[in-house]
């Protein structure tokens, strides 16, 4: 089971700014799929935002296109989503996870259908009005 861990979430009042890590295997940063899921207490999973390790090709779920940014990190073996104009509706437990050797286009079906290859312990974002 591959570790990923999670750092970087917190508290913050709507409009702020949050920047999440993912501390990934070394091995993850070839041709695979790392990205992150959210869950709120009481709702589905919601699948983030994705990038191909390979191609550096990303994902983005509706909530997040335009308001968050996930970039890699190849020497640090880290990726990070950026998390900008954060609303209260944000607020949820947020995962990193990864796909094996696959495209972001299916990022959001393996979220819904659990059908990740691992995930960490995931970080809480909180955000007040």
């Amino acid at each position: 089971q591959p570790q990923l861990v999670e750092s970087g979430g917190g508290s913050v009042q709507a409009g702020g700014s949050l920047r999440l890590s993912c501390g990934a295997p070394a091995w993850a940063f070839s041709n695979n799929c790392l990205g992150w899921f959210r869950q709120a207490p009481g709702k589905e999973r919601e699948a983030v935002a994705a990038i191909y390790t390979g191609s550096k090709a990303t994902y983005y779920g509706d909530s997040a296109k335009g308001r968050f940014t996930i970039s890699q990190d190849n020497a640090k073996f880290t990726v990070y989503l950026e998390l900008n104009d954060l609303k209260p509706e944000d607020s949820a437990m947020y995962y990193c996870a990864v796909a094996y050797r696959t495209q972001v286009a299916i990022w959001p079906k393996l979220v819904q259908e659990d059908g990740l290859d691992a995930s960490g312990q995931g970080t809480l974002v909180t955000v007040s009005s």
